[in-house]
């Protein structure tokens, strides 16, 4: 059995950064990031040449989103994403 349980013994995160297990989370993090810096979904969809829905569906979890659009929308408002081992 699969289960999504983090073992925050052994982890690499920095201080205040938190693991992401699902796409909502991940979408969560870039929408508040993108409002902290004032920027429009539209002017994001822009950045990084996608459309406004792609941007809106991305935020809302849609786990169709390519995950190129997903790296390119979290660096284009500065977030980091990476993967960790689990034990």
């Amino acid at each position: 059995m699969c289960r999504n349980v983090i073992d925050r013994s052994h982890s690499f995160y920095p201080e205040g950064m938190e693991p992401t297990a699902r796409p909502t989370d991940l979408g969560a993090a870039i929408r508040e990031r993108r409002r902290r810096l004032g920027v429009t979904q539209d002017e994001l969809a822009s950045s990084i040449g996608v459309s406004r829905r792609v941007i809106g569906q991305l935020e809302n979890g849609k786990e169709t989103v390519h995950v190129g659009i997903v790296l390119r929308a979290a660096r284009a408002v500065g977030l980091d994403v990476g993967v960790e081992p689990r034990g």
